[in-house]
């Protein structure tokens, strides 16, 4: 794929969410919310401060995040339908121990 976002966006593939319950009960399409995890496909390269230094992305590709129900912006890219969102709408990292021990 030959797409990189720019200044503090991350381009996002939602992952999908089971098709049934913990109950066993089938939810069919057109019950199911859009998931808010994801995983992080490309980053750009980080927001600028008024002074004009860079700020380094907290997230990297590959990673699983989570975000909020109506963040970013769909967009389909070589036929995929992804996500394009600035990367203060990121609400967390999914299983990133350094992150957990830096805090």
């Amino acid at each position: 794929m030959a797409f990189t976002p720019l200044h503090d966006r991350v381009l996002v593939r939602r992952v999908e969410s089971d098709e049934k319950t913990k109950g066993g009960l089938i939810i069919p399409d057109t019950a199911k919310e859009k998931p808010a995890e994801g995983e992080v496909i490309a980053v750009g390269e980080g927001a600028r401060k008024d002074s004009g230094e860079l700020i380094a992305p907290a997230v990297k590709a590959g990673d699983r995040i989570l975000f909020g129900k109506w963040s970013g912006t769909e967009v389909t890219i070589d036929g995929e339908e992804l996500l394009i969102m600035k990367e203060s709408d990121i609400l967390g990292i999914i299983g990133d121990a350094s992150a957990a021990k830096a805090a």
